[in-house]
Order: C-alpha cells, then sequence, then structure tokens
C-alpha cells in the first residue's frame, strides 16, 4: 500500500465562512481553519464579503488574527 496525496478543499467557501461567522458561539480559531482552507481552494472566495462579515461580527484585529493564524496554518503545512 503507498501514501496517496489527498486534497480536501473547501466547496462555496464565501458562504461556507459566511455561516461559520454567523454561527452563534463560532470561535476565531474555527473561522481561521476554515478561512486557510478558502486561501488554498481553487474556487473563488468574495474575499470583501468574507472579511466584512469578520469585522462586523468582531473587529479589524480579529481579522488580522484569522488571516494570520489562516497563513501560518498553511505555511506548516508546506
Amino acid at each position: 500500500m503507498r501514501d496517496r496525496d489527498i486534497t480536501i478543499e473547501l466547496c462555496c467557501c464565501s458562504q461556507t465562512l459566511i455561516d461559520i461567522i454567523s454561527m452563534k458561539g463560532t470561535k476565531r480559531d474555527i473561522v481561521a481553519i476554515a478561512y486557510a482552507f478558502a486561501l488554498v481552494s481553487s474556487e473563488e472566495v468574495d474575499w470583501p464579503k468574507v472579511n466584512k462579515a469578520i469585522i462586523e461580527r468582531w473587529s479589524v484585529s480579529a481579522l488580522e488574527y484569522i488571516k494570520t493564524k489562516a497563513w501560518k496554518m498553511i505555511e506548516e503545512k508546506k
């Protein structure tokens, strides 16, 4: 049995992120995971809409926190 590379993508990225952001009790760390999946997805993402939802839910500093954490996750996987 050989090891195989598996690609997992988030589908409907923009709407999925907005749904996650709007769910009661959602933590920024959970959004960062979904954000990371969206960053590497082959699907187009409406980043202005997603980022606006994050800012409206939390703040600009929360958006920066989520982006930083998402990119760090991506870099760690390389």
